[in-house]
């Protein structure tokens, strides 16, 4: 339906302050926003002492340091001359031949007309009146004098009519008990009636601003006089005017109020194409291999009695077969992600963060993870269960603290931090362990590693219309594992076959990761050096984001150490095991008891330490400076607490294990199918029914990514060819389909301008 009616219309507090609108999300303007916004506008406020509250929230939209010192019972003028706005504040607190007059005024062609005009009065008119039924018949035809110079005016301008709220009757003075909230109801009857039925047979409509009153109903008993609205619940008003407004013209992600639906990019149609194609080829296909079927059906031999078997398809078919197959549930898959988050077919809701829904679905998954323990295959320090397991419990724990808005509370922002870091950690970690171990730098592995995990985000960028940098973990993780491979790529490739032979390649390969070290250094503390690299084209239609590398230097700052880290742990480790310094036998402590009871005491401590410091930070900023530095203290408290004892290094958690299979599907399907407006808000299939609706969505979701996954790994045997000269040829054709990709890109660049 119409989201710009469902905002001026309905809604519900989440908590006591934040208004969250029927159906779609509303956006928090900035000042400067809302100065790009209403640039070269006229804005008018015409009404009483309600509509100058109005008035007055909304300039302190523009310019919060505006004081309310004007005339109560006059006219209030304000002008913003930087960007050109000017708000009037027009007193008519009677809907009368004066407000009509003026009104009037703007419908003749020598007159400029304001771009908005917001009007409202009826309390006056009550409390001059004595609340008689005369004053409201004469309310009636005044209304309706002054209707169709409304609708004519809603033609060029946005015309809104605030009804009344209602009052708190027990703390009205006594000059004003006449105004009761019974009065008020008639009042606002007679104003909807006659403004609908007025723009029936017009095109033009005057909006009837009707959310006030909703607002008003939960909030006016914290009114200062029983009459005025308190200041937060009168901000929210002026909020939701701008979201009306301004929606269309700004388009911000977390507002998808009065937000049209995008355009088709000429990419978007391009896929949608392709992937129709895909889905008639398939069905094609099958229906031909069904009548083959039926054709050379298993038949009994009169003669002998024997079956004989039908002959088996060629591999060439079948290749084809999986491929469409592939694409063709990819295609129904994309075709869910486009309906989910760009058409404006599901409710989208904002983001509301309690403790509670942070950390009782954390205690819910902690249970469910214990109950699914298990005996690991083997007993080695991060072991492939253990990582599987570990990634998918901090996986879990992401995805609690995106959809519940946990970043708002910066002791649980600090952790998650953390989280993302250890996963780089392990980056860096597995990657080195392959290398150093099985000193295979052919270029068959890199395309595996890059396909699997580029190929879903690629897609997004695709169906998505959304930059490569939008996604953001991918493009880190992409890159952290380029560097690592030049590092140990390049000459002299130093393996662990090679430094068995002679010691001194170990340091040789030391001094390449204090190379790596230095290099990483530098780049962080020089942001003019970073950005250059990374804005070179076509590394920069990657890596920009809003027309700059900043976020992606922001992001790759954030964790720039912690790769070195696991790069480093996995060398020392791998070091000590090849010198059996370490004891890895079920049930047995990693080193000898009392050298074990130290580390594990100071790994406790260490964990519990950081932890308090997290929880103590005040200032993002600041603790964000220290993270790179720190954040490796509880990775590695972690994994010392997780593997000295015997016992626990040899069970893992086959829950967290299969949702850690799965982790980057996970974490980047959300963004679009779990959460909406890309990550901003969540995804409603079931309104009214928060928890039915999160179990509903959780569900779909998580079995889209699994599936996901495995169209990933099908299409990754098939476009990733073991034999080179086959490799090749795919990788020329992966190379002319980015490029036409960039040179589509470029058109609707253009055509964008």
């Amino acid at each position: 339906g119409d989201t710009c009616e469902y905002l001026l219309s309905s809604g519900r507090f989440l908590g006591e302050k934040v208004w969250q609108p029927h159906s779609c999300m509303m956006h928090k303007y900035k000042n400067s926003e809302a100065k790009n916004c209403l640039i070269d506008k006229h804005i008018v406020f015409i009404g009483d002492s309600r509509i100058r509250q109005l008035f007055y929230s909304f300039i302190k939209l523009i310019n919060p340091q505006v004081k309310e010192e004007g005339n109560k019972h006059g006219n209030i003028p304000f002008e913003d001359k930087s960007a050109s706005i000017k708000v009037d504040f027009l007193w008519y607190p009677e809907v009368n031949g004066s407000m009509r007059q003026r009104i009037k005024s703007w419908t003749e062609g020598s007159v400029a007309k304001p771009h908005i005009i917001v009007a409202g009065a009826a309390t006056w008119s009550i409390k001059i009146h004595n609340g008689s039924n005369e004053a409201l018949t004469q309310y009636k035809i005044n209304i309706t004098s002054i209707a169709p110079l409304l609708e004519k005016l809603a033609k060029s301008s946005d015309v809104y009519w605030v009804l009344q709220d209602p009052v708190y009757e027990d703390m009205l003075s006594e000059s004003r008990k006449m105004i009761t909230n019974e009065k008020i109801d008639a009042y606002n009857e007679a104003a909807v009636r006659i403004l609908n039925s007025s723009s029936r047979n017009s095109k033009a409509k005057v909006k009837v601003f009707s959310v006030s009153k909703l607002i008003a109903q939960e909030t006016i008993m914290k009114s200062a006089d029983g009459l005025h609205l308190p200041e937060s619940s009168r901000d929210t008003n002026a909020m939701i005017l701008m979201n009306v407004y301004c929606n269309k013209i700004m388009k911000p992600i977390d507002g998808s109020c009065c937000q049209p639906q995008p355009p088709l990019t000429l990419i978007q149609k391009l896929a949608f194409c392709f992937f129709t194609l895909s889905i008639i080829g398939y069905l094609i296909i099958n229906l031909i291999h069904r009548n083959n079927y039926r054709k050379n059906k298993s038949c009994t031999d009169l003669e002998s009695g024997e079956e004989k078997k039908p002959a088996i398809s060629t591999p060439n078919v079948s290749t084809l077969e999986m491929l469409l197959h592939s694409f063709c549930k990819l295609g129904l898959i994309m075709t869910y992600f486009y309906l989910c988050d760009r058409a404006n077919l599901f409710m989208k809701e904002n983001k509301f963060y309690t403790h509670s829904s942070f950390f009782i679905p954390i205690v819910y998954i902690l249970v469910l993870g214990v109950f699914y323990t298990e005996n690991t295959k083997e007993t080695k320090v991060l072991n492939r269960e253990q990582t599987d397991e570990w990634k998918g419990w901090m996986q879990l724990v992401i995805l609690i603290y995106h959809i519940s808005g946990a970043s708002t509370f910066l002791p649980v922002y600090m952790h998650i931090r953390v989280l993302v870091a250890a996963y780089l950690f392990q980056t860096g970690y597995g990657h080195f362990s392959y290398f150093w171990i099985k000193g295979d730098f052919g270029v068959y592995r890199v395309c595996q590693v890059l396909f699997r995990l580029n190929f879903l985000v690629v897609v997004l960028c695709i169906v998505m219309d959304r930059p490569y940098q939008f996604y953001y973990f991918v493009p880190l993780v992409t890159v952290w594992f380029m560097i690592i491979y030049a590092t140990l790529a390049i000459w002299p490739q130093i393996v662990q076959k090679k430094a068995n032979g002679n010691c001194l390649w170990h340091f040789g390969l030391l001094l390449k990761l204090i190379c790596l070290l230095t290099c990483i250094y530098f780049l962080s503390y020089s942001q003019g050096a970073f950005e250059k690299i990374f804005s070179f084209w076509p590394l920069s239609k990657c890596f920009e984001l809003n027309g700059n590398v900043y976020e992606w230097w922001f992001r790759w700052k954030l964790d720039r150490y912690v790769v070195f880290y696991g790069m480093l742990f996995a060398f020392i480790y791998l070091a000590l095991q090849k010198h059996q310094m370490i004891s890895e036998g079920k049930g047995d402590p990693l080193f000898s008891n009392r050298v074990s009871n130290v580390l594990l005491f100071i790994s406790i401590v260490s964990f519990l330490t950081y932890s308090i410091w997290a929880s103590s930070c005040k200032n993002k900023t600041e603790c964000n400076e220290l993270h790179p530095s720190v954040s490796v203290v509880q990775i590695l408290a972690f994994i010392l607490i997780r593997n000295i004892p015997g016992y626990v290094r040899s069970v893992y958690s086959s829950f967290f294990a299969w949702f850690g299979k799965i982790s980057l599907e996970l974490f980047i399907c959300q963004y679009h199918i779990w959460l909406a407006a890309d990550t901003k808000g969540i995804l409603v299939l079931i309104p009214g029914y928060p928890m039915f609706n999160v179990l509903v969505s959780t569900f779909i979701f998580v079995c889209v990514a699994h599936e996901i996954s495995q169209i990933t790994n099908d299409l990754a045997q098939i476009v990733v060819p073991k034999d080179n000269s086959t490799l090749l040829k795919r990788l020329l054709c992966i190379a002319g389909f980015f490029s036409g990709l960039l040179l589509f890109s470029a058109m609707q660049d253009q055509s964008r301008h």
